[in-house]
């Protein structure tokens, strides 16, 4: 694809052009030759959609309730975009279920734009291409995206360099779930949502997870896992809702000089809703946004965007020089010769390390002594 073509595609994408939405993202996913020329021209148009990770073990109902939230967001006039994380065919790369049909209650509905994706067997469940999916819905004006993970096991933490927010679904009655999220997703999770509340235990579990969040955060916590909406926020981004606020340390006297320097603090909320009806959506979307809002007064969000382009440079980093570091070895006989050589004792591998890298290292050297 010559330049001016992946211009073109960029132009009709910023201008709405769901087609060409569809087409850069497939791009994206496939690394098709221009692709990051296509991300580096979307990056400026970036910024304005609010990002939600949800995530948690299969059979949560993550699904059935992106979908509600997806309705929910569509009837008061915003449009959606949600890229679903699947896990990776052992054949193909592809997604298994890409082509599984999850968005029943927004069928037929341009303004809600629905991905499926392979997860290519990543630890965390995000393909590296996902954060770019989210890029080129960002560009085309989508005003939420939700990213849904594959939900196959505990190493999800990955959803957070990409999401603003994160939502952890749990089980009613699913003990074990619970016991496991203390091996790293309850230090990722923004908001905790028992789905299915409507089955037994569900109680259990909401006690069970308020004391795992009380353990985990520091001992002034606030406990009050109450309803909290809009109120939690004042015009000036300083708590004073229920659970689950940013906490100022604000008795209710005038505002002193040591409350507003007080950091803002956001406990993490556990919510109870049965997707399958709608219950508890609207508390939800609340209470997303109300962690936005968060963001927002707290300068958290800012801090988040720098963390994330930081670890996207990295990581590109890591994937350009792992690619070099290939196409020396293939170059000097390939992998498998070195190890021969380190079994036999010819060498070990930190001289083999040290002898493959060392080209590099001139290089950079000589760079810097051109720039003296």
């Amino acid at each position: 694809m010559s330049r001016a073509v992946e211009s073109d595609l960029v132009e009709r994408l910023l201008d709405g052009e769901h087609r060409a939405l569809a087409r850069a993202i497939t791009k994206i996913e496939s690394q098709s030759p221009g692709y990051r020329d296509i991300v580096s021209e979307l990056h400026a148009h970036t910024g304005g959609a609010s990002v939600v990770g949800i995530t948690g073990s299969p059979g949560a109902g993550k699904s059935t309730l992106v979908d509600k939230l997806a309705k929910h967001y569509r009837d008061q006039g915003e449009t959606v975009g949600v890229i679903a994380v699947d896990p990776s065919s052992p054949y193909t790369g592809g997604a298994v279920l890409g082509d599984r049909i999850r968005m029943a209650s927004n069928v037929g509905d341009m303004d809600v734009f629905f991905r499926s994706m392979s997860a290519r067997g990543q630890l965390g469940g995000l393909s590296t291409a996902t954060a770019d999916a989210v890029k080129a819905l960002d560009a085309f004006g989508k005003d939420r995206i939700i990213i849904e993970t594959v939900g196959a096991g505990q190493n999800e933490v990955d959803v957070v360099k990409t999401a603003d927010t994160v939502v952890v679904l749990v089980q009613p009655g699913s003990g074990d779930d619970v016991q496991m999220l203390k091996a790293g997703i309850l230090e990722i999770g923004d908001l905790f949502v028992v789905n299915k509340a409507d089955m037994e235990g569900a109680s259990r579990t909401v006690a069970e997870l308020q004391e795992m969040i009380h353990l985990r955060d520091d001992p002034r916590a606030n406990l009050d896992t109450g309803h909290h909406g809009a109120e939690a926020f004042d015009d000036a981004g300083h708590g004073g809702g229920h659970g689950g606020h940013a906490d100022t340390g604000d008795t209710g006297d005038t505002e002193t000089d040591d409350a507003l320097d007080e950091p803002l603090v956001w406990t993490p909320q556990v919510l109870e809703t049965v997707a399958t009806t709608g219950e508890g959506i609207d508390e939800l979307v609340e209470t997303l946004d109300d962690h936005r809002d968060y963001l927002d007064a707290s300068g958290e969000l800012a801090e988040k965007a720098r963390k994330r382009a930081g670890e996207e440079i990295r990581q590109l980093l890591r994937s350009d020089v792992n690619r070099l570091l290939e196409a020396e070895l293939d170059r000097r006989g390939g992998v498998e010769e070195f190890a021969d050589a380190v079994v036999e004792k010819e060498t070990d591998p930190y001289a083999v390390a040290e002898d493959v890298l060392e080209p590099f290292r001139e290089c950079l050297d000589d760079r810097d002594d051109r720039d003296d």
